[in-house]
């Protein structure tokens, strides 16, 4: 009796001794497993930050890119010549550059010359025997004096006029090929997205034109033209 309970006894002391050893076990393998997902989550993100730069660094297909009309527009406006870089029209910017820097000296040389002959027509009508800026506008040998006085008043004020006017027109020639840029820039950039067909074709062949007059009818040869798109 007494080896019997003995026996019972051991077992259960064993069966108690693996439960507890099966439990140690799985908590330690739960902990494991919970110490890796933080390492495998970060090795994740890594490879995901890797992947997005190498896309990132891949070569644009520009036979495929289209240009933005907004974003060419609003360049343009921002800084003249920036819409056409943009839609790689590089060969634009010679127009557009010249077009502002021959508008800015033609600007400067009227203003100029509008001051000049401005300031000789002041020295002109103010009879000051030391004020002669005018002498420099005057041909070799020739004076102004009581006879002529009147003559080359009205000849440097028209002058000094035609300057200030050509002056203006510049200013407003300038801010002509400012708005053309711009437009053009707009234009060029949405026009990129028209697509012409293949199909595109204009055919011109005789053909036999009917008509009616009166009742009567008549048959003549004409052009027949059919545009195809």
């Amino acid at each position: 009796m007494n080896s019997r309970l003995h026996y019972i006894v051991v077992t259960l002391a064993l069966l108690l001794v693996c439960h507890v050893a099966r439990a140690q076990k799985d908590s330690t393998d739960a902990v494991v497993f919970a110490d890796s997902l933080p390492a495998l989550t970060k090795t994740d993100s890594l490879s995901l930050v890797k992947v997005e730069k190498k896309i990132a660094r891949q070569k644009r297909d520009w036979t495929k890119w289209r240009p933005d009309p907004k974003r060419a527009m609003w360049l343009a406006i921002v800084l003249p010549g920036a819409g056409q870089i943009y839609n790689r029209k590089y060969w634009k910017l010679p127009i557009v550059y010249g077009g502002f820097l021959g508008c800015i000296y033609a600007m400067r040389w009227n203003n100029q010359m509008y001051h000049d002959y401005s300031q000789a027509y002041i020295d002109l009508c103010d009879n000051d025997p030391n004020t002669v800026s005018y002498n420099k506008f005057m041909h070799l040998g020739i004076t102004i004096d009581s006879s002529n006085a009147e003559h080359y008043k009205s000849v440097f004020k028209n002058r000094k006029d035609k300057y200030r006017r050509w002056r203006d027109l510049s200013f407003f020639v300038m801010l002509g090929v400012y708005a053309l840029s711009i437009i053009d820039a707009y234009v060029d950039a949405s026009l990129s997205k028209f697509d012409i067909s293949d199909d595109l074709s204009l055919q011109i062949e005789p053909a036999v034109v009917q008509g009616h007059e009166r009742g009567l009818s008549n048959s003549g040869i004409g052009v027949h033209g059919a545009l195809n798109f």
